[in-house]
């Protein structure tokens, strides 16, 4: 009998134990697939909502923990972009306003001759030219089912679509873009923006105008990429800690199973080790023999709970809470890490009973009943 075939039906020979650790195992790693795919998703999210259009960094407001609570005073829109090195400066205002079916629809204040600094494309229809008029992300008119000409409520405003527009972000082609000055008055926050994008003269450095701008505005932080996200918003922290923390759980609690599950095996095959061990397999073959059921055990799980974690952020999207403002991405990362964690809980939870079983003299294994 081929050696890995030995391994494989050593694993089946207790469907029932073998499912169940695979089972708790997978849901481990599927959790973890689940994860890394919203984490994904909001990176690429927020990579697209700093940095859009022709911006080549943001600024937000300093010392706050959500970048949606930012309040920045728009004058310094205007101070920003009379520094040197600086082409020209948008202030724009985020708000969040339930839409038809859609609890949580991303809004956008901007005014209009800054759409293209803001990144906006409209693909079909013209600008908003009004205050009660706005435009809508092709990914939300699809959604919606709404088009040009077609009317929004947002509170109690009825606004008129004008124009549907593309990003290439998904936070803005899943929202609408409207007058600064109208979605001012409805946040209550008038003279106030958001982000401040900042698009720099040719030939100007990066650091030296974001240097000079906190150094020149204490209230304010600049935000070159989404790895300085931190600076603003805790929310990708929390949420790549948390996935870390999973990550750790699920290598210990799987390990321990693992362990359970090849102890009661060894304890039922001491027997057939003894005759394995006096036919003249070597310690080192029996200890390669355990480790690979269970390095198998877990690769059984990794493939089922990947199913199950896409799965999931599928399911998960279907909820219009979350579809309205996450797309998960599956990327290799989040499966290499997946992969990881399940070679690690074999490797693990196999290594005692493995060495167990190598240690065990033929004459005494021969004896066991």
């Amino acid at each position: 009998m081929h050696f890995l075939t030995l391994v494989l039906k050593n694993i089946l020979r207790r469907k029932t134990r073998s499912a169940f650790t695979i089972l708790g195992i997978s849901i481990g790693i599927a959790t973890i697939i689940a994860l890394g795919a919203i984490m994904s998703g909001m990176t690429s999210g927020m990579e697209g909502v700093l940095k859009s259009g022709e911006a080549d960094f943001s600024v937000a407001q300093s010392g706050i923990s959500d970048l949606s609570f930012g309040k920045i005073n728009e004058n310094r829109t205007y101070e920003i972009e009379a520094l040197e090195g600086v082409k020209r400066a948008a202030g724009v205002l985020m708000g969040i306003y339930p839409i038809g079916r859609l609890p949580y629809v991303l809004t956008w204040g901007v005014k209009k001759e800054d759409l293209q600094i803001f990144g906006v494309n409209v693909v079909n229809g013209s600008a908003f030219s009004e205050e009660h008029e706005l435009i809508i992300g092709e990914v939300a008119s699809k959604e919606m089912g709404k088009t040009v000409g077609d009317k929004l409520v947002l509170r109690q405003d009825e606004f008129t679509i004008t124009g549907v527009f593309e990003t290439g972000s998904i936070y803005h082609d899943k929202g609408v873009a409207l007058s600064l000055a109208k979605l001012q008055e409805m946040e209550k926050k008038e003279g106030y923006v958001t982000l401040i994008y900042v698009e720099l003269e040719e030939g100007a450095n990066l650091d030296d105008v974001c240097r000079q701008i906190e150094e020149t505005f204490p209230d304010v932080v600049t935000i070159k990429s989404v790895a300085e996200l931190g600076k603003v918003d805790k929310g990708l922290e929390i949420l790549d800690a948390a996935s870390l923390a999973i990550s750790f759980l699920a290598i210990l609690i799987g390990g321990i199973g693992v362990t359970n599950t090849m102890m009661m095996s060894i304890y039922e095959r001491t027997r057939e080790i003894g005759v394995l061990r006096a036919v003249g397999w070597k310690r080192k073959r029996i200890l390669i023999m355990i480790l690979g059921e269970s390095v198998l055990l877990c690769l059984f799980s990794l493939l089922i709970g990947s199913l199950l974690g896409m799965l999931g952020t599928k399911l998960l999207t279907l909820e219009p809470t979350i579809r309205g403002i996450l797309e998960p991405i599956h990327t290799f990362e989040t499966f290499a890490r997946a992969f990881i964690v399940a070679f690690a809980v074999g490797l693990i939870g196999g290594l005692y009973p493995a060495y167990r079983a190598s240690k065990l003299l033929p004459s005494e294994a021969l004896r066991y009943e």
